[in-house]
């Protein structure tokens, strides 16, 4: 892997257009049609607007990783115990981007007040980077909306006591 310095931050308003840009420009692999047709109240929740809200909500936590002063990457964290949100631009994905902005959340999220149990909804694109990461599939995959997803959920105790 390569040696990147990497910086994280918490998100701020400004973020909010290019982390909608990020989300947007990988939406293919998570829309069941390329272009995005049944999956657009999902898309329009990925508007600038709309992350904005994200970032500004108190059950939020919105995170963005840059490397070289561009955007690599962003993550948010719902009620401190599901991510919402991770994604990396193409340009810096195998790179330990997301790896980096998911320890980042879990540690922040731990400090906080979880006792190590986390969700995820993940594209069937990210799922073998989340098993990685520790997370098993709790159901089949869904297909809803336009979207497709399978739900996941990490226990670290679990982990630990095997």
């Amino acid at each position: 892997m390569p040696n990147i310095q990497t910086i994280i931050r918490h998100a701020t308003a400004k973020d909010a257009a290019a982390i909608s840009s990020l989300i947007l420009s990988v939406a293919h692999f998570f829309t069941l049609h390329p272009q995005g047709h049944g999956a657009e109240v999902f898309l329009n929740n990925l508007q600038p607007d709309a992350i904005l809200k994200l970032i500004e909500a108190d059950h939020f936590l919105y995170c963005v990783a840059h490397v070289d002063g561009v955007l690599a990457g962003a993550a948010a964290m719902k009620d401190n115990a599901h991510l919402y949100h991770l994604f990396v631009s193409p340009a810096f994905q195998k790179k330990g981007i997301a790896r980096q902005l998911w320890q980042h959340m879990q540690q922040t999220a731990t400090q906080q007040g979880n006792q190590g149990v986390f969700t995820v909804n993940s594209t069937p694109y990210a799922q073998s980077m989340y098993e990685h990461f520790g997370f098993c599939a709790t159901a089949p995959r869904v297909q809803m909306k336009g979207i497709a997803f399978i739900p996941m959920s990490l226990n670290l105790h679990a982990l630990i006591n095997h």
